[in-house]
């Protein structure tokens, strides 16, 4: 029996071979998206949330001195103290196919979990809302849009052998971007422009105003402080750290906003670009080419994948996302658009029963946050 050992990554090396271990391990996997190591590094040690997040990264060795899986505990107090939890996360989970292994990394989590004081573990997770969440359970054969995970069939027979138990389960969707909207929503979009004197902003303007992204992020916390399972709000420094990765890329040309009368902000669909085929041409470095790569699938709308859609919360439960689903529709045709992938949603969420119950689409991908009691 292999004897593996634990080694907490303390270095930059070790830190190195914590980034790029998934890319060996998935090398001969054509789903596989690799992250931008730069990237990856930065969001691990130097994001705003790290530095308020008590945390730690282990590898797993063998007898050789190769790496064969890896892990990084977490324990965000922001979200323990707003639901009145005592949990720890474990995210950037990634293994060989073997129990030992499996058991030694999140073993070593659960006892460091302990350490702090811990009575639950959960995961996968980030160390806030936005970042990669939820073990994949279905639709191991397509590719994941950049922003989510992807694993091995076998991570979940591991995890539950261990006594992890599901804690909730995320859906995405597959829909044909050429299909039309209903009639019926149309007819409720109209109406409601005309009854509120609604009408669509810009987001190419609002990414120029300050003022305008705060307000934005107001309102984005507001909108998802309930609706959201395990929703974590920002905080001013997260706002600003998502701005410089997110707004960057995207514009009028795939998303939209509404506002009300007096130019106030109402409801909001952010979309872009799939970036997944551009990542695994640059296999993880932007330079010295990769960065082509990543311009040339910012202009290339073939496959859309939806992020972040809402309505501020006195405008809920009104029919306005009908607004923003007439407008989408409307691009994605002069886009040329072939394919929606919608955003992971709790399958409770009446969010996303929409696509089901409006749409003709299939499902893409299942992903679950897998918890389990500290003993």
């Amino acid at each position: 029996m292999p004897a593996y050992t634990i080694r907490e990554v303390k270095t930059g090396r070790d830190l190195d071979k914590f980034v790029k271990f998934p890319d060996e391990l998935y090398k001969d996997c054509p789903q596989w998206v690799p992250a931008i190591y730069s990237e990856e590094k930065k969001s691990l040690t130097k994001c705003h949330t790290a530095s308020y997040c008590p945390h730690k990264m282990w590898l797993a060795m063998d007898e050789q001195g190769k790496v064969v899986g890896r892990i990084c505990g977490m324990v965000n107090p922001r979200y323990n103290e707003l639901y009145d939890k005592k949990r720890a996360r474990f995210g950037w989970f990634d293994t060989i196919n073997d129990i030992q292994v499996a058991e030694l990394l999140l073993g070593t989590a659960e006892k460091w979990a302990k350490e702090q004081g811990m009575e639950e573990i959960h995961g996968p997770l980030y160390y806030n809302t936005m970042g990669k969440q939820g073990m994949l359970v279905e639709g191991f054969g397509n590719i994941p849009p950049f922003n989510c995970l992807y694993n091995f069939p076998y991570y979940n027979d591991l995890v539950e052998k261990l006594g992890f138990e599901g804690e909730c389960d995320w859906v995405q969707y597959k829909m044909d971007a050429q299909q039309e909207v209903e009639p019926k929503i149309k007819r409720i979009a109209e109406l409601l422009k005309e009854r509120y004197h609604l009408h669509e902003g810009s987001i190419d303007a609002m990414k120029k105003d300050k003022a305008l992204i705060a307000k934005f992020f107001k309102v984005y916390n507001e909108s998802f402080s309930k609706a959201v399972y395990n929703f974590v709000p920002f905080d001013d420094e997260e706002i600003q750290e998502e701005v410089k990765s997110v707004f960057s890329m995207i514009s009028d040309k795939s998303s939209a906003i509404v506002l009300d009368e007096n130019d106030e902000l109402v409801a909001f669909a952010i979309t872009f670009p799939s970036m997944s085929f551009a990542l695994q041409e640059m296999k993880g470095r932007i330079w010295p080419f990769g960065w082509r790569h990543i311009l040339h699938a910012m202009n290339d709308y073939r496959v859309i994948d939806l992020m972040l859609n809402g309505a501020v919360p006195q405008w809920q439960n009104k029919g306005v996302s009908s607004i923003y689903h007439c407008s989408m529709s409307d691009r994605y045709r002069k886009l040329g658009t072939q394919w929606v992938i919608s955003n992971p949603q709790i399958d409770t969420n009446s969010a996303s029963k929409t696509w089901g119950a409006h749409y003709s689409n299939e499902l893409f991908m299942r992903r679950r946050c897998y918890i389990k009691k500290i003993k």
